[in-house]
């Protein structure tokens, strides 16, 4: 079969690997799409030993089953499916708490294990859910970015926030938004450096959006809210600026959220932290049923993906790939087609 292969550091190239066998409790999926995700591309530019090559990366995938395991009694083959991007072991304590995407001993597709830049993937059937008819496989594939949205959503649904602000208008950005505004409400401000980028947001819903290479964002939300601040800041690009701005505009008692990975050590004022009361979140993953609420809500039309996604067939995947790490103009995401 075909993979788009990460055989090192710096490297893609389109390869022959074998087809996967599943396990007892696995299906093997022949992929109908995969979405490439930003930690991916920071992974590839960055050299992070996160994801460390040779390995087939992509954990954000739908697909029909094609093979199924001994010890798997409801899936048929020809059922089509979306994946959780988390394999959990289902035993140790986070598991047990229920919050199975915090696995001690989780698995990731694409870093774990073998994922589905590729024509075929086995999949824990676990990891599963139905994929509805009528929901184009460009769109299914992009329910486990939008999960991540979902799980931030209901992180801070009860600090009930009237003011969001995100940092970042790429696809988590923008699943963060419309998760918020179909989830929450209230007003939502999109910084970015990118003017498409933030015409999306526009076009999405934001109702306001500013670019952080024309304006202080600082005094944007102070001259806004009158000195106070908004009450929730999510930053989904993750650097050292955004994560020392989310704080500064930022309210006492309101709450951040850090969901971009793309740098990690930073510098911060604690003191604006303790003393003004506010919360910091951490936001990782999805659980299976934010999972479906996704499915749920690109299926309903209320999240729209069609604009802002590109699709390439698998044979083009270093391209888009590398169109992705440049993210001129509309380059935002990309979905491979195998």
């Amino acid at each position: 079969m075909k993979t788009l292969h990460y055989p090192a550091w710096g490297t893609l190239e389109i390869s022959e690997e074998d087809q996967p066998k599943p396990a007892t409790d696995e299906v093997v999926l022949k992929v109908a799409a995969c979405g490439i995700c930003g930690s991916e591309l920071e992974t590839f530019k960055n050299r992070s030993q996160r994801r460390t090559p040779p390995l087939v990366m992509g954990h954000e995938f739908c697909g029909i089953i094609a093979e199924i395991g001994s010890n798997v009694p409801d899936r048929e083959i020809g059922d089509p499916v979306v994946s959780n991007s988390v394999v959990s072991c289902g035993t140790c304590r986070c598991c047990a708490r229920g919050s199975t995407h915090l696995c001690t001993d989780r698995q990731i597709f694409g870093m774990h294990r073998p994922g589905a830049f590729a024509e075929y993937i086995s999949v824990p059937e676990q990891c599963l859910i139905d994929w509805p008819e009528g929901l184009p496989a460009e769109s299914a594939c992009l329910a486990e970015p939008l999960a991540n949205g979902i799980h931030v959503a209901n992180i801070v649904s009860r600090t009930e926030p009237k003011t969001t602000l995100i940092f970042g208008a790429g696809p988590i950005g923008l699943m963060c938004q419309q998760a918020i505004q179909v989830k929450i409400g209230g007003t939502i401000i999109v910084v970015d450096l990118v003017s498409d980028r933030l015409e999306i947001a526009a076009l999405l819903g934001a109702n306001q959006i500013v670019n952080a290479s024309q304006e202080d964002i600082v005094e944007f939300v102070n001259d806004m809210t009158y000195g106070e601040g908004v009450d929730l800041v999510i930053d989904s690009a993750g650097n050292q600026t955004t994560k020392q701005q989310s704080l500064s505009v930022c309210r006492a008692g309101g709450a951040v959220v850090w969901i971009g990975l793309l740098e990690n050590a930073v510098k911060l004022d604690s003191y604006d932290v303790t003393l003004a009361e506010k919360t910091i979140f951490g936001s990782y993953a999805a659980s299976l049923s934010e999972l479906r609420d996704a499915v749920n809500l690109l299926s309903s039309g209320l999240v729209d993906t069609k604009r802002w996604l590109q699709s390439f067939p698998l044979e083009r995947g270093v391209e888009a790939f590398q169109r992705m790490l440049a993210a001129q103009g509309m380059d935002i995401k990309a979905v491979l087609i195998p």
